[in-house]
């Protein structure tokens, strides 16, 4: 991209509310992969969840781990890094048997679940907010006791594993230093999804919001819309022009 016509993007991105661009499937997607396949596109919203290292016990991971490998076996795979060889539909039975699980096993707050604390919460909240509008648009976010969950758009000259490494590393550096602790605070390795709907944007604004209430959480939590912390979720759904119940 030449440097005026990044310039012009730019501009234009810190001067409007949170825009929103689907998945485009004829457009450049670039793909790598560590456990999971992450994909990138530009301009594009993405869902990420990241978990604290301690969040979900090595013994049901093992068996999570083990379910899904035997999915993949079944569907002729090797392993998730393959997940784009899947049609659509198998890749959301995939997500609705395994992602979807996963995210109930954080909920259920195993390991310490620092993130309770609102103070130690704050500053994770201080991170995500310290760029948006600048770097990235950030839409809905809660964070859990061992987790949280955002949508985010990143600037056009920023990257998205940039943004999760401001916002795990500067608040794993905080969050140590508060808990007199050292060492790794976070899983290494984040989720990522890219929106593909105004449909399915929808629906993890929901998620978002009604995360805490699912997980039957009625304080250490904190739900967000941008630089803006401390909101409900009756709020969030309100903004968003949502309800609590999926129509």
């Amino acid at each position: 991209m030449r440097q005026h016509e990044l310039k012009l993007m730019t501009t234009f991105f810190l001067h409007r509310v949170m825009p929103f661009q689907p998945f485009n499937p004829n457009d450049d997607v670039h793909v790598h992969r560590q456990n999971l396949p992450h994909w990138r596109q530009w301009g594009t919203t993405y869902f990420v969840t990241s978990r604290l290292g301690d969040s979900v016990p090595v013994s049901i991971q093992a068996q999570w781990r083990a379910r899904r490998d035997a999915w993949l076996r079944v569907h002729g795979l090797h392993s998730v890094r393959e997940l784009d060889q899947l049609t659509d539909d198998q890749r959301h039975e995939y997500h609705r048997e395994f992602t979807a699980k996963f995210h109930e096993l954080l909920d259920a707050e195993h390991g310490e679940c620092h993130l309770a604390k609102p103070a130690l919460a704050n500053l994770l909240a201080a991170r995500f907010a310290k760029g948006h509008g600048t770097d990235y648009q950030l839409d809905a976010w809660v964070i859990m006791p061992n987790h949280f969950h955002a949508l985010v758009e990143p600037a056009p000259n920023a990257v998205l594993g940039d943004i999760l490494q401001h916002w795990k590393g500067g608040s794993a550096r905080e969050i140590n230093l508060a808990l007199g602790r050292s060492g790794p605070l976070w899983q290494v390795e984040p989720f990522d999804h890219i929106v593909r709907s105004e449909a399915q944007l929808q629906h993890f604004r929901r998620y978002v919001a009604m995360n805490p209430s699912k997980a039957g959480l009625q304080r250490g939590f904190q739900i967000g819309i941008g630089a803006e912390a401390g909101v409900s979720a009756d709020e969030v759904l309100a903004r968003f022009g949502l309800t609590r119940n999926a129509k």
